[in-house]
């Protein structure tokens, strides 16, 4: 679904519920045909992505021509990764793409590759996912018979579902047969990364963009957004909505216009942004937050992995986060101090409070230990986790210090808000 500001959304999103994207026909009569990359110098596309000021849609808000320019100035034949595999547990953005959009993903992993230097482009998509991949196979198979010009050889790779395989260095160390788990030894991706060669590893809704601008250019997409977030952004919005699903926006809109449209069904307890590596808001301030990047920095959050999820005065924040702090520690790599003890001990203490059996010092101890992880773990996976759990015990701040003193209270019961990860420990 998608919000309409001024009549230039949507954009990503035309043509959803009008017909059938995934055939190669409809998908050019909605976006028209795709420019002719034999004939378009590559610097003139990085120049393109970058004087859209188009940013990585992935979570880190990296600058796309920035990566796409690492790739191509090094020696050697590059990989293009269109990294789907979209970890994140409350976010559905990637899989609407991949399943009802899959040629303008496929449209923009060309541009990428041109834009690199590639002849070979990596699709990578998680193995529980069987609609995308279905849909995937069909786009190429148009493809193949269309025989569109500028497309690279395209490869599907499904990966074992795991937050921490979406990591770019994890991803490639699973194309190249070890396990998807985060690497630190150089070298990085850009300078050889799968089989070895130069790799772009891009989120596929980065690239879903990348091939709209290629069509329609820099100033189009300015049209929409701030200066240093210009564009639009998918969301998948849950919780105590009437109408939760994956929406398109304007970088810049106000959360409660947001609200307004997806339509709150109970009162506001507290607002995660940016998903399980995001921030809580407290309800005072998250309705006048704009979600763009300087807006939500100014709150210590980011729009991250575009999840929103609202937590209604129905629903336990208190177990929310005892269960998300138990998923943490169940993903963690094991490669390192801060995940394999650190972030087992703030998940017991979280539930300790959480059931009335923490010490008098639990609050502080998670601070302490908040503080002394924070930027020490091998990969990024515990500051997720830091900012995840800090921000609650600000935000719910009075429900945990209910718990401690009195145990579960009667909404403990109740019916999960933020999707229940499969990969989480099971308590007794």
């Amino acid at each position: 679904m998608a919000v309409t500001v001024d009549q230039l959304l949507p954009r990503l999103l035309a043509g959803i519920g009008e017909r059938a994207m995934v055939a190669l026909e409809q998908h050019l009569d909605v976006h028209g045909p795709p420019p002719d990359l034999r004939r378009w110098p590559p610097e003139e596309i990085i120049t393109l992505a970058e004087s859209a000021g188009l940013r990585g849609h992935g979570g880190a808000s990296f600058p796309t021509a920035r990566k796409l320019r690492a790739v191509a100035s090094r020696r050697g034949r590059a990989v293009v990764v269109a990294n789907g595999s979209e970890g994140e547990p409350a976010s559905n953005k990637d899989r609407a793409l991949l399943r009802d959009l899959p040629h303008l993903v496929l449209d923009g992993v060309a541009v990428a590759a041109r834009a690199v230097g590639a002849r070979d482009a990596i699709v990578v998509i998680s193995r529980e996912d069987a609609r995308s991949t279905r849909s995937l196979e069909l786009a190429l198979r148009d493809r193949a018979s269309a025989r569109l010009a500028g497309d690279p050889r395209f490869e599907l790779f499904e990966i074992e579902p795991s937050y921490l395989a979406g990591q770019e260095t994890a991803l490639v160390s699973a194309l190249n047969g070890g396990p998807a788990k985060p690497t630190f030894a150089p070298p990085l991706p850009f300078e050889r990364g799968v089989r070895g060669r130069p790799t772009l590893v891009q989120n596929v809704e980065t690239l879903a963009h990348l091939a709209l601008i290629a069509r329609h250019g820099a100033d189009w997409f300015r049209e929409l957004g701030t200066e240093r977030d210009p564009g639009s952004a998918l969301v998948t919005v849950s919780g105590a909505v009437a109408a939760p699903g994956v929406y398109e926006i304007e970088h810049g809109m106000s959360l409660s216009e947001l609200l307004d449209v997806v339509g709150v069904t109970d009162s506001v307890a507290g607002v995660l942004i940016g998903g399980y590596f995001g921030t809580w808001l407290p309800p005072d301030i998250a309705p006048d937050v704009r979600l763009s990047g300087e807006h939500l920095s100014d709150h210590g959050a980011s729009l991250g992995a575009g999840v929103i999820a609202v937590v209604g005065a129905g629903a336990c924040p208190v177990a929310e986060a005892t269960r998300i702090a138990d998923w943490f520690a169940a993903e963690s790599a094991g490669q390192c101090g801060p995940c394999v003890n650190g972030l087992h001990a703030i998940a017991d203490t979280v539930h300790q409070l959480a059931t009335g059996t923490a010490a008098r010092t639990a609050c502080d101890d998670l601070e302490r230990w908040a503080h002394d992880m924070r930027r020490r773990g091998a990969c990024q996976h515990p500051d997720g986790a830091i900012r995840f759990i800090t921000s609650a015990l600000r935000v719910f701040e009075h429900e945990l210090r209910d718990h401690a003193r009195r145990g579960p209270c009667d909404r403990c019961a109740g019916p999960p808000v933020l999707p229940a990860p499969i990969h989480a420990r099971l308590r007794g």
